[in-house]
């Protein structure tokens, strides 16, 4: 067959914690004669969570579209991260301040030293209240398992994420996820998936997660860029703690582990989030050559 052609992708894993662990993401670059099937063909056979395609920006410095391996969604944390980080180790950034166009409108990126970090919304809250057992149960959890004066929030900073405080680092350890339940409150909500997260952890880190997204044919990620800003601003708002830098682990307690590390630097203004930044490091781990 003559008309299929070879497109290269990089791997990258990004959020690393000391270059080791984190989610690995495809990034392919000069994009712009992809079609939205080919990208879709691309990331069914990269196969992992996401796929960022980058090309020519009128409106910013690149455009990223990403791509599961079953539908293209608006924004992806990781997948953000590892593009400019390989764009970082390419030299093809002019400078510490960048910016991607989306979907859904353009974001700021930064680069502070090796690690990149990527402009997030202000937060908005959303109660569940009313479908908190079925979510417990969707977890094998127990309202005992949760922490203590600690709601259980839909959190949006771009994407929705379900986040769920619970006591301990044991019982996040020992969540049993029934992905079907999940998936339909994820339906729901209109979720990228549920953040399960304890505050419990060790004296360097803020908050440990796990990270469940179904829908998108995601059973467990290692890293989120996207739901560690809701995060952020959840222990902000809900749990008081005043601080705006913010480092979140991720992956730790998955099988196989890949412990991943992210960080949150959060816009206060008179006590209010109005925006905030994620980001962490991509470190290039293989590349493929994928046939369309």
């Amino acid at each position: 067959m003559d008309d299929q052609k070879k497109v290269t992708v990089q791997i990258l894993n990004a959020f690393t914690e000391n270059d080791q662990g984190g989610n690995p993401a495809g990034v392919v670059l000069h994009a712009d004669a992809l079609s939205h099937e080919n990208k879709l063909a691309i990331a069914q056979k990269v196969g992992l969570s996401e796929t960022a395609f980058v090309s020519r920006s009128k409106t910013a410095d690149f455009k990223l579209d990403f791509y599961t391996p079953t539908k293209q969604i608006a924004h992806c944390g990781h997948a953000t991260i590892a593009a400019f980080s390989y764009l970082k180790q390419l030299g093809l950034l002019k400078g510490n301040l960048s910016s991607k166009e989306t979907i859904d409108g353009n974001r700021k990126i930064e680069i502070q030293g090796d690690l990149a970090f990527m402009e997030q919304l202000a937060p908005t809250y959303v109660d569940p209240v009313e479908r908190e057992n079925d979510i417990l149960n969707s977890l094998g959890l127990t309202k005992a398992d949760l922490l203590s004066n600690a709601p259980i929030q839909v959190v949006n900073t771009g994407n929705s994420f379900l986040l769920i405080p619970v006591k301990d680092v044991k019982t996040l350890e020992d969540i049993t996820p029934y992905f079907d339940a999940i998936e339909n409150i994820s339906e729901e909500f209109n979720l990228i998936g549920y953040y399960v997260f304890t505050i419990d952890a060790v004296a360097e880190i803020d908050a440990t997660t796990r990270m469940f997204a179904p829908r998108y044919g995601i059973l467990e990620e290692a890293a989120t860029g996207m739901a560690a800003g809701p995060l952020a601003s959840y222990l902000f708002d809900v749990l008081q703690q005043k601080q705006t830098n913010f480092k979140i682990q991720q992956g730790k307690y998955m099988s196989p582990p890949s412990s991943s590390a992210l960080e949150v630097q959060l816009r206060v203004e008179n006590e209010t989030i109005t925006g905030l930044m994620a980001g962490g490091k991509g470190v290039v781990a293989n590349e493929l050559e994928v046939e369309i």
